[in-house]
């Protein structure tokens, strides 16, 4: 089967009729502006500057509303881009108020600017008017609705993307601490963020520390916090070469306390990357989709986990480029 990008954008154009209120929304942080034009693309009514609130929302609906009695219009599409979550609350109550909500590509937005008064200049009232003229010519996705399951993907997704990067970041703060503390301790763990480095770390970070202890003693430290540990002969040579560092030696009690509050927040971290891994395990689970697409080669829990929260159920997609030129959200 064909999939014909022109064939989809004419079904949107024919979406559009005489009597159609189309409505480009220019979304901001606190307050966004709307601007409307008919099908024809000639302008309606003023700009309004409305609160990102539900005084505002009520205020954007009767201003809808009045232009459809003025200008005896029975429909109503709006438009608005995707940029950041501050969409998300004012398209979800429309959408609560059976009022048609469709996404226009920013990228495209920026490309239109220069269609109406044949500058790029930028501003909120212009760019909420190329975004109704936008939806007028087509160019906009629709908004497709998407279960609670796949929702709950999306949500327990972009939870652990944020989790990574504290992760990432609390990892490169450990490297950077031993650099500046314990410099030695790269010779004897090739990889820091291992089981035996960190047991280390938190029972005798600093140099000082080890050159204080025997080789049994810590071989017993180990033995506190690992099954496994990694014996006397590492034992032996992280003690030669603690007793040798060239590591900070100054301001032992603030480096302690650092490391021991990135250790603190790196076990914060994974306990909550497992937390979120269990759900987004349980979620799939409820899905018949998942587990034919587990099945295929290369693909994971989290690939699979990614792909459905973000495209949603992929049996609402005529063909596979279909999903590839879909503008969705994050």
């Amino acid at each position: 089967m064909n999939f014909k990008a022109q064939a989809k954008q004419n079904q949107l154009l024919e979406r559009i009729s005489t009597q159609h209120l189309v409505v480009g929304i220019d979304i901001a942080q606190q307050s966004h502006v709307a601007r409307a034009v008919n099908f024809r693309g000639i302008t309606l009514g003023t700009p309004l500057h409305f609160s990102n609130n539900d005084a505002g929302f009520n205020q954007l609906l009767q201003w809808m509303k009045d232009l459809q009695e003025t200008h005896q219009l029975n429909d109503t599409i709006i438009g608005m881009e995707p940029n950041g979550h501050y969409w998300l609350s004012l398209a979800a109550w429309l959408s609560d108020r059976s009022l048609e909500v469709v996404l226009v590509n920013p990228h495209l937005v920026k490309k239109n600017k220069e269609n109406r008064d044949n500058t790029p200049s930028k501003s909120d009232i212009k760019d909420a008017l190329v975004i109704a003229d936008m939806v007028k010519n087509g160019y906009y996705t629709i908004i497709k609705e998407t279960s609670k399951v796949f929702l709950e993907l999306r949500v327990l997704m972009v939870n652990r993307e944020t989790i990574v990067h504290r992760l990432v970041s609390v990892k490169n703060h450990i490297h950077r601490w031993v650099d500046i503390v314990f410099p030695e301790l790269r010779q004897v763990y090739k990889h820091l963020i291992g089981s035996g480095s960190l047991a280390t770390l938190r029972l005798f970070p600093m140099p000082a520390d080890l050159q204080k202890l025997t080789i049994r003693q810590v071989i017993n430290g180990w033995r506190t916090v690992m099954k496994r540990h990694s014996g006397e002969r590492r034992a032996g040579e992280l003690l030669a070469l603690a007793a040798r560092s060239v590591g900070a030696k100054h301001a032992e009690k603030a480096f302690k306390l650092h490391i021991h509050q990135l250790l603190a927040e790196y076990d914060l971290a994974m306990e909550q990357l497992q937390v979120i891994e269990d759900e987004v395990a349980t979620a799939l689970a409820r899905i018949p989709l998942a587990k034919p697409l587990l099945a295929m080669k290369g693909m994971s829990i989290l690939s699979v986990a990614g792909i459905l929260g973000e495209a949603g159920d992929l049996s609402g997609y005529a063909h596979g480029n279909a999903l590839a030129c879909r503008s969705q959200p994050s």
